[in-house]
């Protein structure tokens, strides 16, 4: 190369391997392309050489491009005039000082996002690639601009690679509501049919994307979701479905954001977003032990299969609808939830009563009032433990199994002074209780890990025993004639991480017992499982009959049934667990929050504020999203503020928040639409209106 001070020269050598065809293009294409950018240069080409001569600056730029459309070309990539322009493009900015980084056209042009039916999908511009990068690097990206950049196809084509690449298990499309003032409600047939011409642009990358045939299948398994983004709030309970919280059940109703609930691993978590959902079709959803709680259709469920355990495959989500109709597989539960991993901890209280006494107390206790408090028992050691547990308390041997609990006197005390089993007992309100009538007062219900298992180590003494299977582990059978009994040790043993099952004997015709009265109630047998490390007895034979037949296996609960239960007015709320879930009632685990996860927002422009924050917060963990949108574009109604705008003032700064923005010089549609873009963003500019509508003056038909 050759260079004066007023020109210089440039000579390229084309290697062999490459026909000069395609670095010129089909009749020259190429070169034309090339001579037209830089129209002072004299650029020639002689067999395999091509040289240039001109203005120092422009040589050099001619010098890089070729030395980039090599690069290109021994990836296997083609040469397009299109690729040729924008490499141009980026050229010259660099040169000019414009745009930071020090990505090269090279680079751009071949950098695979995805290859599908003979065609491989890349950035073309160096915005375009700085925002698949972005999306790399970040959690959340917004991609602003003008229409046909490639905002939505590029993070399509992300998501689509992040689901072949299992870094995510499911893809969710959405889009605001209708644009341009358009009512679904005007438009023939069902809700899908009016839905799906709306969602249409969607539909069409996907199918670019993944095999046609493929694509029914992953909707109807709910890997990839396409709905409005109305339909994406529908994770919902009805307002009075009770869920767990530190001091105890609460309607998901009453919740606010900052409350606290009680997540799977039994520890407080905060309540981040509250959103009402109006009237929806709810489903009671109803596991195999009989637990169930009421959710709506779209409502998040963490569930796996056997399949899922064997090939251990971490736990899927599902909505309630994706399991309606599919609860069986073989004759078997299919869909398995899971239960917590820690005994819920709720705060300590201050109990009057030992809990382990209270627990003997209402097992074989007579509670009566209108005597001395009395224990029934064959185990001496049960009326050792419990005269060790009640201070100031004598329990003295009358005949057969029967003790009396007498007060300890003391030189000088009155014959008046209460029995303090008596003054416990009335102070938590089961003075008067019988063998149908008794129940565990909310202070123990409530209390501290230990106090609800000392209640059910004492219950289970007492009217409780293992009951031992031949080739199973041992499982917990507890009687009662109490209903609310009954339903207390259900939840203690749910608290605790286990399950329960209930069934119930009737009186009549039942064989009398021992005492060869008639049976006057019905009997609640509850056969209980109680994960590994949660001991179900203290009572020496019990515990060591339940030992050596192998402890009680671990508990587990399917889902039985799922049946409509009417409509009702719903909430969603998100919780800050990592894994999303939240007690519900019966100590069910439920979320709704989208965890692992490519979310797509398309269209954002026509979010309101209060929809974006929404959206937002229902980001689970290992998931990403990416929102996209024109706010040139604004299609809301008169007043109504963009949550694409107003979230650019509120997030910029955030760590792991990106907003990409890209303009008319990275359309990759026809090149008039940049031109269209530039010429109207002008007319905005010199008439000083801003969307359509002139700076204090609104639009003739908005409004109408």
């Amino acid at each position: 190369m050759t260079q004066t001070p007023s020109s210089a020269r440039a000579q390229f050598t084309v290697p062999p391997k490459h026909p000069m065809v395609e670095v010129l293009g089909s009749g020259d294409a190429l070169l034309r392309v090339i001579e037209k950018a830089f129209p002072e240069a004299d650029i020639h080409v002689r067999g395999n050489e091509i040289s240039a001569t001109g203005e120092p600056g422009e040589v050099a730029l001619i010098q890089r491009l070729f030395d980039e459309m090599m690069l290109v070309l021994r990836t296997g990539a083609p040469m397009t005039e299109d690729a040729v322009e924008r490499s141009i493009a980026m050229l010259k900015t660099t040169q000019n000082g414009g745009g930071a980084g020090q990505e090269t056209p090279a680079e751009v042009l071949t950098q695979n996002i995805l290859s599908s039916r003979g065609r491989t999908i890349r950035p073309k511009t160096l915005n375009q690639k700085r925002y698949v990068d972005a999306i790399d690097k970040h959690t959340i990206v917004f991609g602003i601009g003008p229409a046909g950049t490639g905002k939505t196809y590029l993070a399509m084509a992300k998501a689509v690679q992040a689901l072949q690449s299992k870094q995510v298990n499911r893809i969710i499309l959405t889009r605001p509501a209708v644009e341009a003032g358009e009512r679904l409600g005007f438009l023939p047939g069902t809700l899908y049919e009016k839905i799906d011409p709306y969602l249409r642009p969607l539909y069409d990358a996907l199918h670019d994307m993944l095999d046609p045939d493929s694509i029914p299948r992953l909707m109807a398994a709910g890997t990839i979701e396409v709905a409005p983004l109305a339909y994406m709030r529908g994770r919902a309970q009805p307002v009075f479905s009770n869920v767990l919280t530190p001091e105890g059940w609460r309607p998901i109703g009453d919740l606010e954001v900052g409350d606290l609930v009680m997540g799977s691993n039994g520890e407080p978590t905060p309540v981040l977003g509250v959103y009402p959902q109006g009237e929806k079709d709810i489903y009671r959803v109803t596991a195999q032990d009989g637990s169930w709680t009421l959710a709506c259709g779209e409502h998040l469920w963490t569930v796996r299969t056997a399949s899922d355990k064997r090939r251990d495959k971490p736990w899927r989500v599902l909505e309630t609808q994706d399991m309606i109709g599919n609860l069986r597989a073989a004759h078997a539960r299919r869909y398995e939830l899971p239960l917590l991993t820690a005994p819920v901890e709720f705060p300590a209280r201050d109990v009057p009563m030992d809990a382990y006494a209270l627990g003997l107390l209402l097992g074989d206790g007579c509670l009566t009032g209108s005597t001395t408090p009395s224990f029934s028992t064959e185990d001496g050691e049960l009326a050792e433990a419990l005269e060790t547990a009640l201070p100031g308390v004598s329990v003295r041997h009358k005949s057969g199994p029967d003790y009396v609990l007498n007060r300890v006197k003391s030189p000088g005390d009155v014959v008046t002074i209460e029995n303090p089993v008596t003054e416990m007992l009335r102070a938590l309100d089961l003075i008067g209780t019988r063998s149908h009538s008794k129940f565990v007062p909310d202070d123990y219900l409530f209390n501290s890990a230990e106090v609800r298992l000392a209640v059910l180590q004492g219950l289970l003494d007492a009217d409780g025993g293992p009951v031992t299977q031949n080739d199973r582990t041992c499982r917990v059978q507890y009687t009662t004639t109490s209903i609310l009994l009954r339903d207390d040790v259900i939840a203690l043993v749910q608290s605790l991480g286990g399950v329960a099952h209930t069934r119930r004997r009737m009186a009549d015709g039942r064989k009398q017992g021992t005492a060869l009265a008639a049976h006057r109630c019905d009997a609640h047998i509850v056969d209980i499982r109680l994960p590994e490390g949660i001991e179900p007895f203290r009572l020496a034979r019990k515990a060591e009959k339940y030992r050596e037949a192998g402890g009680g296996g671990r508990p587990m609960r399917f889902i039985d049934s799922i049946e409509p239960a009417g409509r009702e007015e719903t909430v969603c709320i998100q919780v800050a667990a990592e894994d999303s879930l939240y007690v519900t009632q019966d100590y069910l685990l439920t979320h709704n929050t989208l965890n692992d996860a490519f979310i797509i927002l398309d269209e954002a422009q026509n979010t309101s504020p209060e929809q974006m924050k929404m959206f937002l917060t229902r980001l689970g963990f290992e998931s990403k999203i990416v929102i996209t949108g024109d706010v040139t574009q604004v299609d809301l109604p008169g007043g109504t503020k963009s949550g694409l705008r107003q979230v650019q003032d509120i997030l910029d700064g955030v760590d792991d928040v990106h907003f990409s923005r890209l303009s008319s010089q990275d359309v990759v549609r026809h090149k008039l639409v940049g031109r269209i873009v530039d010429a109207y963003e002008k007319y905005d500019s010199e008439n000083g209106t801003e969307n359509g509508t002139r700076k204090g003056r609104p639009r003739a038909n908005q409004g109408k």
